[in-house]
């Protein structure tokens, strides 16, 4: 992806009592690093106590083997979190731990809550402490203190309260608990192997355990899982599902499933759809890496255009607490990406691209493919024009920061400097990604979003989970 858009983080947890839940919640969140890289957690359980380790920086860079050693117990929640703009801060990393009336909880949560500041008012009142500036805290004290017989009772209270995107990990000292919320906004599945169960973001962590992807679980959907295995519920009335489109287009890995089906497929049939909607004389294609590979391939086929790697990007630059000087910001694409000059000298190229948010990074790689030997940059975006943000749990930009909202797409191939530029249809996108038609949010191209928002929620105070 040549723009800026980031999701909002992964969530893990396992329940495999006689195995080393620390380890495996670790591999599990290390599996989930490209849906967040500003912190890392996992809490742990024993039965009797939660132990919890948080820090920032990448999963690799937050733990060593005594911090894992130190999390003992059979069951484990992990966490890996991007945030906000102002608030990548210690406090807010996850799993987040609140001692209510039933005892110590650890949460960790993908999504954005809309109705969170009311919620935080009202917890306030009734004299709730608040630690972190994340609506997730105000989801783990909404179900700490939710009134129930037991958690069955409480999760169904608490998610009678919620309203946006929710996935939901949590753990009490003997339990451990999925939850997504009734659109399906956030992906969540569900594993079983050995004695154990663990429950993920996306299907690819479960592969990398060796855990047979059981389920994913549903719209409004609840698993409890003890010593007697998971126990499933309905916490939630669904009247209809909106997943979000992007984790087709861009979050999700390409070796992830979403509705039973290969994400990496889908992205292939987005690049043969534009092919048909946007064709043009060229001499190779290539799709940015990574995330539009697949895409690129798909055009490559549809089209017959030769396929070829003409833009290598730097896959070790990712996110640093140490500030460039101002020399290497204004190189910070040639850090990202390298031509071959060899390969595009006097080619007209197809360069297939995820999507377009602001537009401040496309024109520089424009400039950079036409320095090294490129005759003709035909540029084909994967996702529709981006005109409205997203209020469930994408760091997307405000309205009048989308580029889409505010040039036509002539406007903006001359901002970019592409010779041709041509997006994907809604109807096209829709056709080539997996599930049932109508069942995820467009929002982002649309502006009808599946529950009413206030536009002011973009300068919405607390920080997204």
């Amino acid at each position: 992806m040549l723009d800026s858009l980031h999701e909002s983080c992964g969530v893990f947890g396992v329940y495999a009592p006689g195995e080393d839940v620390s380890r495996i919640a670790f591999f599990g969140i290390f599996a989930l690093q490209h849906r967040g890289q500003e912190s890392a957690g996992i809490a742990t359980a024993d039965g009797r106590r939660i132990r919890l380790h948080t820090k920032m920086g990448l999963v690799t860079q937050a733990f060593d083997e005594p911090d894992l050693e130190r999390l003992t117990g059979h069951i484990a929640v992990g966490h890996t979190r991007y945030s906000t703009t102002g608030s990548s801060r210690a406090a807010n990393a996850q799993p987040i731990v609140v001692e209510g009336p039933w005892g110590p909880l650890a949460l960790a949560h993908n999504g954005n809550v809309i109705n969170a500041l009311e919620l935080r008012d009202e917890l306030r009142e009734q004299g709730v402490e608040f630690q972190t500036t994340t609506d997730s805290e105000v989801i783990a004290w909404l179900l700490a203190t939710a009134p129930g017989n037991d958690w069955q009772e409480r999760v169904r209270y608490m998610m009678g309260r919620l309203r946006g995107a929710y996935s939901l990990v949590v753990m009490t000292k003997d339990t451990l608990i999925a939850i997504r919320d009734p659109l399906a906004v956030r992906p969540l599945c569900l594993g079983k192997f050995n004695n154990g169960w663990a429950v993920a973001s996306e299907s690819c962590a479960l592969d990398h355990l060796g855990a047979r992807s059981d389920r994913e679980i549903g719209p409004g959907q609840v698993v409890i899982i003890d010593g007697n295995g998971p126990v499933w519920h309905q916490g939630a009335e669904s009247k209809r599902r909106a997943s979000c489109v992007f984790e087709q287009i861009y979050f999700s890995r390409p070796d992830s499933r979403d509705q039973g089906a290969l994400i990496y497929q889908s992205r292939e049939a987005m690049g043969a759809q534009l092919a048909i909607e946007h064709p043009v004389d060229a001499d190779l294609v290539a799709g940015v890496p990574d995330s539009a590979t697949a895409a690129g391939l798909g055009y490559s086929r549809q089209s017959g255009i030769p396929y070829s790697e003409f833009l290598i990007k730097n896959r070790y630059v990712g996110r640093t607490f140490i500030q460039p000087d101002q020399r290497v910001r204004d190189l910070g694409v040639r850090l990202k990406f390298n031509p071959l000059a060899e390969v595009l000298e006097g080619k007209r190229i197809v360069v297939v691209d995820d999507s377009i948010v602001r537009g401040t990074t496309t024109p520089h790689v424009v400039g950079l493919l036409r320095r090294a030997g490129a005759k003709e940059i035909h540029l084909r975006v994967c996702a529709p024009p981006i005109r409205w943000p997203c209020h469930f749990g994408v760091d997307m930009a405000t309205r009048g920061e989308l580029i889409a909202a505010q040039k036509t797409v002539e406007e903006i191939r001359q901002f970019i400097g592409a010779d041709s530029l041509g997006y994907l249809s809604i109807e096209g996108l829709t056709q080539s990604i997996s599930g049932e038609n109508g069942k995820h949010c467009m929002a982002c191209f649309t502006g009808q979003y599946p529950i009413p928002v206030q536009l002011e929620l973009d300068k919405f105070v607390l920080e997204k989970g």
